[in-house]
């Protein structure tokens, strides 16, 4: 089972997200509304994925942000959340994301993003 760390600072957006997650038969080891949980919680929770909203990283240093993510958290990939799709999506990308799903997706069209990366995380995965 893919283990996924939801951070977004929208309740009612983790909430669908929790929900559309737990239909795709992922678990939701953790979430935050801020930058700081995030990075305080994501390396005791043993994550494969993190879904990200792009609107908690550091506006100045997103590159930056993601890197600390990153150490924090290596093996895990990293899938960052855009409410709208313009420059900031490769600016996401640029910034050391390995996907990026956009808020405004439909339901069907972010759980076929979510199983695809998901599908990645089986496959870079070490055995035993």
């Amino acid at each position: 089972m893919t283990r996924i760390y939801l951070a977004d600072a929208k309740p009612d957006e983790r909430s669908a997200l929790r929900l559309l997650l737990l239909d795709l038969k992922m678990e939701v080891v953790g979430e935050a509304s801020d930058w700081f949980t995030t990075l305080v919680q994501v390396p005791i929770n043993r994550v494969d994925m993190l879904l990200v909203d792009w609107g908690l990283l550091p506006i100045n240093v997103p590159s930056a942000a993601l890197d600390g993510l990153r150490n924090a958290c290596p093996a895990a990939l990293v899938v960052v959340l855009i409410s709208h799709l313009d420059a900031r999506t490769q600016a996401a990308l640029s910034a050391g994301a390995d996907a990026f799903i956009s808020k405004d997706e439909t339901p069907d069209r972010v759980a076929e993003r979510l199983r695809a990366v998901a599908a990645s995380v089986r496959k870079v995965k070490p055995l035993g």
